[in-house]
């Protein structure tokens, strides 16, 4: 009885040499690989830090909220950040999505320099796909 799990074990390896090289995943993997500045990203902000924080402009009026960031699945993999604007107490909210790029982040403030709350609400109302 003692010999059964050495022989299943055995037989295991027995069978993965006869396939020759095995790999994790079925095949050889390529990881290109990218150097980060790890001090200059740990001065950067979370994205969960960032939500729920107002958006302002330039003239320092709060024009909407930080909401959510997505990252599309393109080849560019570009980031967008989802404002809420317009509404009172959450009803009747509008999301719009503006490229994270145009946003401007400095000292824990967000700011959207030549956005009003007008030209956000007349954005197309960004809704979530499905689960």
């Amino acid at each position: 009885m003692q010999f059964k799990p050495l022989l299943g074990t055995a037989l295991l390896l027995g069978t993965l040499a006869s396939y020759g090289s095995a790999y994790a995943q079925g095949a050889p993997q390529a990881i290109t690989e990218k150097r980060t500045d790890v001090v200059q990203l740990g001065s950067g902000y979370r994205a969960s830090k960032l939500s729920g924080a107002d958006v302002y402009n330039k003239d320092k009026d709060t024009i909407g909220t930080f909401d959510d960031l997505i990252v599309s699945t393109g080849d560019d993999h570009a980031a967008y950040a989802i404002l809420s604007v317009g509404g009172f107490l959450g009803m009747g909210k509008h999301l719009v999505a503006v490229p994270f790029s145009n946003l401007q982040i400095a000292n824990r403030r967000i700011v959207l320099p030549e956005a009003t709350k007008k030209s956000l609400e007349a954005l197309p109302e960004f809704k979530y796909a499905p689960d």
